[in-house]
């Protein structure tokens, strides 16, 4: 007897969609085939749908410990399920941050029982944490070391060469970069106007990104380490890391690949603000053009909700970061609806690539014995973003009027339906992400 049968969808098995049914015991895929005969608990008709692997978002902010009221581990996982991610992995920069032993187990003491999606945490590198760095390998539910080489919100920043150094020379770990180069950040940060983002990317500029990105490389090259560069934003960037591959692995954000300035800053004011910027369209069309070539390997939403009341500071007081994990899934299926990216690219950036990067066991694929978290998505079914249907505590997104075609209608972890069209089901049991 099977718990759950998914039945008649077009599963993406072996680089292609295949017509077969999905068996699923205690968790796990235990059989793919047309299964006519074998009886199940549960059924889950996915005619006319897709069932893709679990999605991993690999960078979202749930702000827990510290800044609660603007999110939680509980109310971040919410958005992550109705927005049809299976598992994340969640920043370190929280007050305290999350850059020592205890403040880890905390996190993950914290996580238990109270997030719907599967879950990992960054460890944060500090300037003097090395001796911590050293002992990750096996630090259950750690997927790398995030490194600040440039200053965004929280407290964690190594910016002098012979401190990155340290973080890359004493971990086995990926080690995840906000790559900004603090020095060109503080002489440029008078170019910073009260009152008006648009100077938020004269400030931030391209060198600030591109001049952190090649030492950073640099640094990892000589090392042999492995480097992922998070939230690239620059045509600079784009060029310079698609000649450097192997070790070094790179992400672009969905808002990044959505909007540009200055227009996104004319309609969003400070609720477009982030680190690093959102850039002119001669960068976006360079994002989209590492999209189409599978130069970046990762997309991750960066969820850094802020409430309302922050946003609506005047420039620069205003903090930068926006939500995105419910929105990550329905944004990048209307791009697919739109020709600008292929169905098998989106499952390399937010199944495949992941699990082969960080070394997540058992995820990414649709493979008998591994874990059965499935995105179920139409990609016909037309939908709205609306501020009043985020989970997250924030309560507002950029996207908000945005009509979008192509959404995930179920969501399942460990072969429990977690959400059905957009409503979250059952309790809260997702569990640590294992790593090779």
């Amino acid at each position: 007897m099977l718990d759950l049968i998914i039945k008649n969808g077009s599963c993406f098995i072996d680089g292609k969609l295949q017509k077969k049914d999905i068996g699923i015991i205690n968790g796990k895929i235990s059989i793919i085939d047309d299964l006519i005969k074998e009886d199940s608990k549960e059924l889950l008709e996915a005619e006319k749908l897709i069932v893709l692997p679990g999605c991993i978002d690999t960078q979202v902010h749930f702000r827990e410990p510290g800044s609660t009221d603007t999110e939680d581990l509980n109310s971040g996982s919410k958005a992550a399920v109705v927005g049809g991610i299976t598992s994340v992995f969640e920043m370190p920069n929280t007050n305290p941050p999350t850059a020592n032993e205890e403040e880890f187990q905390k996190k993950l003491d914290l996580a238990k029982d109270r997030m719907f999606c599967n879950y990992a945490f960054y460890f944060g590198a500090t300037p003097s944490n090395q001796s911590e760095l050293s002992k990750l390998k096996n630090l259950e539910g750690c997927c790398g070391v995030k490194l600040f080489a440039g200053s965004s919100t929280g407290n964690l920043l190594v910016h002098k060469d012979e401190d990155i150094e340290k973080v890359f020379e004493h971990t086995s770990k990926v080690v995840s970069v906000h790559s900004e180069d603090e020095d060109i950040l503080n002489q440029r940060k008078k170019l910073r106007e009260n009152g008006n983002v648009l100077t938020h990317p004269f400030w931030r500029n391209e060198e600030s990104a591109i001049s952190s990105t090649r030492r950073i490389v640099k640094i990892a090259k000589r090392l042999n380490k492995k480097a992922h560069i998070l939230h690239v934003t620059t045509k600079e960037e784009v060029d310079f890391l698609s000649q450097n591959k192997g070790n070094i692995t790179f992400e672009i954000t969905p808002q990044h690949l959505t909007f540009y300035s200055p227009d996104c800053y004319q309609k969003l004011g400070t609720y477009a603000q982030m680190n690093p910027p959102i850039r002119d369209k001669s960068h976006y069309d360079r994002l989209w053009y590492a999209v189409k070539n599978n130069y970046n390997d990762t997309i991750g939403s960066d969820h850094a909700p802020h409430l309302k009341v922050n946003k609506d500071k005047e420039y620069p007081n205003s903090p930068s970061g926006m939500p995105g994990v419910q929105t990550l899934l329905p944004v990048m299926l209307n791009h697919i609806n739109d020709g600008k990216l292929k169905l098998d690219q989106l499952v390399k950036f937010l199944c495949e690539n992941p699990a082969k990067i960080f070394g997540i066991k058992n995820k990414g694929y649709i493979k008998k014995d591994f874990d059965a978290d499935f995105t179920i998505v139409d990609m016909n079914k037309k939908i709205e973003i609306k501020n009043e249907n985020i989970e997250s505590k924030c309560g507002w997104s950029p996207f908000n009027g945005f009509k979008f075609k192509g959404t995930p209608t179920f969501t399942i972890i460990a072969g429990k339906i977690k959400m059905q069209d957009g409503k979250i089901v059952g309790d809260p049991t997702g569990t640590p992400l294992e790593f090779n």
